[in-house]
């Protein structure tokens, strides 16, 4: 059995967006990828796990005329460096729109391949994509098709998740701060919780597609969120069991996000964004062990891989 731990690397200001905050201060434009990932990135290397990074294309493109360049370069030069050691960068858009799955096909296309330009200047294998927020379209796997990319890593069939974030945009638009988050296709709820080849047409069910589809892991039955963000806020025996419910799985498809591994004191992270984020409100140090047990139990039941490594096998399977 195989285990793939992706990384989300979304910036705060993706957060500030979620939780209708306005802007994000301009100093922590780059802190997920100067601070946070380096800590990553160390604690998997350490247990010589490969990681599949997901990128937005713009944290990490110098040529663009976009203010920080300097900044911008060394975050690709970061990347480099990891691919160059045997992990993977997937393409997670250009500037990471909320609503990219109601985009029109040309402006999905120029998210899909801005990003793509900037990630071969890194690495050429780019095998992989997910979708901000978990929301697929049939515009994303005509560009992804085109592309030749193996692989699609975007829906989450976790109707629980959804049910919540419903609540919390509800709450944020009652008190006038909408959250620029979207919902999700709710047909992507009933999906197939195991890797599988989408429709091109509708990707939340089985068909014939060039590529693969690889959901971000539920629990068997239930369909409980297994993600990174949710076991490290969960008490330790919710953690346990979750994990020991995805055993019944051959695959975990384990996704965590950069702000996991930051911590809002010593990156200086405002304490508006902290009350709303309840991971930022855990100590790194505190963090960083609960990954390495979580690590060294998915350990006793799966080998971790990439997901491209997934990828291949599954199109194998299909």
């Amino acid at each position: 059995m195989n285990c793939a731990v992706s990384i989300d690397l979304d910036g705060i200001a993706c957060y500030y967006r979620i939780h209708g905050l306005g802007q994000a201060p301009a100093e922590l434009e780059h802190a997920i990828l100067e601070r946070a990932l380096p800590r990553a990135s160390a604690l998997f290397a350490g247990r010589g796990v490969h990681v599949t990074w997901f990128v937005i294309g713009r944290d990490c493109d110098g040529d663009a005329g976009l203010p920080d360049r300097a900044a911008r370069l060394a975050n690709a030069d970061r990347l480099r460096t990891l691919a160059t050691a045997g992990d993977e960068l997937g393409n997670h858009s250009y500037s990471h729109p909320y609503d990219l799955a109601r985009m029109g096909a040309r402006e999905v296309d120029t998210e899909i391949t801005s990003c793509d330009r900037v990630l071969r200047a890194m690495t050429k294998l780019i095998r992989g994509f997910r979708a901000p927020g978990y929301d697929v379209s049939p515009a994303m796997l005509e560009t992804l098709a085109r592309l030749g990319y193996r692989y699609d890593s975007s829906i989450f069939p976790a109707p629980a998740y959804y049910a919540a974030k419903a609540v919390v945009m509800g709450a944020l638009a009652a008190f006038g701060r909408p959250s620029g988050a979207v919902m999700t296709n709710p047909r992507a709820l009933a999906a197939p919780a195991d890797p599988y080849r989408p429709a091109m047409s509708a990707p939340w069910r089985r068909g014939q597609a060039p590529l693969v589809e690889l959901p971000v892991a539920v629990t068997p039955w239930t369909r409980v969120p297994a993600i990174g963000t949710s076991l490290l806020v969960a008490p330790a025996w919710a953690r346990a069991r979750i994990i020991t419910a995805m055993a019944k799985r051959k695959f975990f498809n384990l996704e965590l996000h950069g702000i996991d591994f930051a911590d809002a004191e010593k990156d200086g992270i405002p304490g508006e964004l902290a009350l709303r984020q309840p991971d930022l409100r855990i100590p790194i140090d505190d963090k960083l062990a609960r990954v390495d047990a979580m690590l060294d139990t998915i350990a006793k039941h799966w080998d971790f891989v990439t997901l491209a490594d997934v990828a291949v096998e599954a199109q194998r399977d299909e």
